[in-house]
């Protein structure tokens, strides 16, 4: 199993026209379909609301195979994210959370929840910075046995994560135990303002001892460990959107670690660490070829 914690919510996506369309999302739970979709076991720990976005929200995880960790949903009101598109399909997110779903989740229910013999644990985004939940990652994180792969994704959102001390302080305790660290370009100019990106990843990697995989849109990936930089080339795809990109992209390289049978031990082995981010760029060039958060099924992958 592999458990994801952080929120679910609704994207409200306009269009550069002003159009305006709605999709499930969450980067969390963006990857914990991406897993599940992938035919990996995938578990959801985190807040789903009983409105009918929160419903709409169920139906997805129940389609897609993903266990809801809280075992039920919650009575707050659906998290929602204002998604602005630019002409070349890249997103802007502003959020409406404050007493909504994705806070739902407290350090004792995340505990009471979560499967001691999961696989891996992924964090992330909202749950970096939105309280309680934050000090449930915090918790969760700090309770992960020795061999469990722990990947944190920050998913930068400046609207929400700037000047936060919860952020900072929440990134700060997770970073030492993190294995993988997924940034993005945009992740790195904000935590390493004014630093050119290789060289802010570069001192991400040596100041957490984890291994860094510095995503670049449709520029190659750089997995970085000690003393060492392999470039992975990305291929060139028709591009509808980048929504659920970042977020299928580390779900195909947790379906992958899981299906081939690896253990967070191997994360020293950079070949297949680069095996493994092979495989998500390949499923995030599928991502981005239709519209909203909409990852790849196995099959689609070759994967019978």
């Amino acid at each position: 199993m592999i458990t994801v914690l952080g929120e679910a919510l609704v994207d409200i996506i306009v269009d550069p026209r002003g159009e305006v369309t709605s999709v499930v999302g969450g980067a969390p739970l963006n990857t914990a379909r991406t897993v599940a979709r992938l035919g990996q076991p995938a578990c959801f720990l985190g807040g789903v609301s009983t409105d009918a976005f929160g419903r709409r929200i169920r139906a997805l995880l129940d389609a897609d195979g993903v266990v809801l960790g809280l075992g039920a949903q919650v009575p707050e009101p659906t998290t929602l994210a204002i998604a602005q598109l630019d002409e070349g399909g890249a997103a802007t997110y502003r959020f409406l959370m404050e007493g909504t779903s994705s806070a739902a989740v407290t350090p004792e229910l995340a505990l009471a929840h979560a499967d001691p013999a999961a696989s891996a644990l992924h964090v992330g985004t909202l749950g970096l910075v939105l309280e309680p939940v934050a000090d449930a990652v915090v918790a969760l994180v700090a309770a992960a046995s020795d061999d469990q792969l722990v990947m944190v994704d920050p998913n930068c959102r400046p609207s929400v994560m700037t000047g936060s001390a919860v952020f900072a302080d929440t990134l700060a305790a997770v970073l030492p135990r993190a294995d993988l660290v997924k940034v993005s370009g945009d992740d790195l100019a904000f935590l390493f303002p004014g630093q050119e990106p290789l060289a802010a990843a570069t001192e991400l990697q040596e100041s957490s001892g984890s291994v860094v995989l510095f995503t670049d849109g449709a520029d190659a990936v750089h997995v970085l460990a000690a003393g060492v930089d392999v470039l992975v080339d990305v291929p060139a795809v028709r591009v509808v959107d980048t929504v659920g990109a970042g977020d299928s992209f580390s779900g195909g390289v947790l379906a992958w670690w899981q299906r081939a049978g690896r253990g967070r031990a191997d994360v020293a082995d950079i070949d297949t660490v680069v095996e493994a981010v092979r495989f998500g760029v390949q499923v995030a060039g599928l991502t981005c070829q239709r519209a909203g958060a909409n990852p790849p099924f196995a099959q689609e992958v070759g994967w019978a």
